[in-house]
């Protein structure tokens, strides 16, 4: 943890890069797992996350969470597209999705405490943890980066064209649902501009997938996690 806390102080880069790549290179992992330990291994991984987060906190300023009704709409908003757009474009196995949908219940029982535990861990950790992580890869770091190498001196209300759409379609095909994942990337990457901050944009991110976990567990659509 020594190591990793020193390379996160080494840069600006550093401190928003390297917890997105832990947590990826993290999820790569628990996709090869099977059974039990698959769950214990994304718990594991959400301690790891917010253990990063921590460490962000100072190191990465313009993470802080902020309430505003567009952040609230753009949430709900998206949640509605990602779910109402399943059945009506392809999904490619392209950097996730390994396996057997995540499903506690089969693994544990239906109703069984673990299932409801870990129900309630992946949707929490999707709503706690990965919000402010990505939103400072994607958003803070890879959108403005693109733009200036000196990417801290660019304001976030700064509208670049060619970076929102590469940015949004990197953000996109890193999920298995890609489509709606790259118009979130846009919708995200608006409300950044828009507020001229981060934190809406990661109070939208964790609005949609909490109502993407509600979801999944009360209708029991497994396929998107």
């Amino acid at each position: 943890m020594t190591l990793l806390r020193e390379k996160l102080e080494r840069s600006a880069i550093h401190a928003r890069v390297v917890p997105y790549v832990l947590i990826l290179v993290l999820t790569l992992i628990q996709d090869n797992f099977s059974g039990p330990a698959r769950f214990w291994f994304y718990l594991a991984k959400m301690v790891v996350g917010l253990w990063c987060i921590w460490e962000m906190r100072l190191l990465v300023p313009e993470m802080r969470w902020a309430l505003s009704w567009e952040a609230v709409a753009v949430g709900v908003l998206v949640f509605i597209i990602w779910v109402g757009l399943d059945p009506y474009y392809p999904k490619f196995d392209f950097l996730v999705k390994g396996g057997e949908p995540w499903n506690p219940y089969k693994q544990f029982g239906q109703g069984s405490a673990l299932g409801v535990f870990f129900v309630a861990v992946r949707t929490l950790g999707s709503a706690i943890v990965v919000p402010p992580i990505e939103e400072a890869f994607y958003r803070s770091f890879l959108y403005r980066y693109f733009v200036r190498l000196d990417f801290p001196s660019m304001p976030f209300n700064r509208l670049h064209w060619l970076s929102l759409i590469v940015t949004s379609l990197l953000f996109g095909f890193a999920h298995y649902q890609w489509l709606p994942g790259f118009l979130c990337g846009l919708a995200f990457q608006w409300l950044v501009i828009r507020k001229n901050r981060l934190g809406d944009a990661m109070t939208a991110h964790a609005i949609t997938n909490f109502l993407l976990g509600l979801y999944v567990a009360c209708q029991g659509k497994w396929n998107f996690w």
